[in-house]
């Protein structure tokens, strides 16, 4: 069985794991009323999507 001759440097390492990264996800802003969200998804906030009412959400909750 094979056994390295020499130790993986810590450059040779992270070289290697430079696409093993978290990355934050893609996000809009809902255009009528400034909420953060997912792209192509309904608002939670105000239940529209591409400015046409899908859901109706209770104002109560603000």
């Amino acid at each position: 069985m094979g056994v390295p001759f020499r130790r993986t440097g810590k450059t040779k390492k992270n070289m290697r794991r430079t696409h093993l990264k978290k990355e934050l996800p893609g996000l809009t802003t809902c255009p009528k009323c400034g909420a953060t969200i997912k792209p192509h998804r309904v608002c939670p906030t105000c239940g529209t999507y591409k400015g046409k009412e899908v859901i109706k959400v209770d104002k109560t909750e603000e």
